[in-house]
């Protein structure tokens, strides 16, 4: 069975109705991005940066393939074709006893993938 908050997440994801995702991010919510270093600590930047994603992906073919769940966390396999490239990735989200995500990480492949988002993000993060 799904969790709830994947549930709501997933949704998200298939409406675009990014607004409703800042009530899904705990305050203290940290955001690892495949093409930066530096985790992304806090609420507003979390949101900034997967508003961002949803964006991008919102024109694709974005789609989940597998999920995995354990008892606050979950790993979702997508895969989306951007500019012609396929990507390949999974979601880490982690969520506290609130139903909050307090963790998201992402993992791309392949690099070519990567390089194909990087750019649009890049732009995204900038507006």
């Amino acid at each position: 069975m799904t969790p709830p908050l994947i549930d709501r997440w997933i949704s998200i994801v298939e409406t675009g109705r990014t607004e409703d995702l800042d009530a899904l991010l705990a305050d203290d919510a940290v955001f690892y991005s495949p093409a930066v270093f530096t985790p992304q600590e806090g609420k507003a930047l979390t949101s900034k940066y997967l508003k961002a994603a949803a964006k991008l992906f919102g024109d694709t073919d974005f789609h989940y393939i597998e999920q995995w769940y354990s008892e606050r966390s979950a790993i979702l396999e997508f895969a989306a074709t951007v500019n012609g490239i396929h990507v390949n990735g999974i979601d880490m989200i982690h969520w506290n006893d609130d139903e909050q995500i307090v963790s998201f990480k992402v993992m791309l492949r392949p690099f070519k993938g990567l390089q194909a988002i990087m750019p649009g993000m890049a732009e995204l993060l900038q507006q």
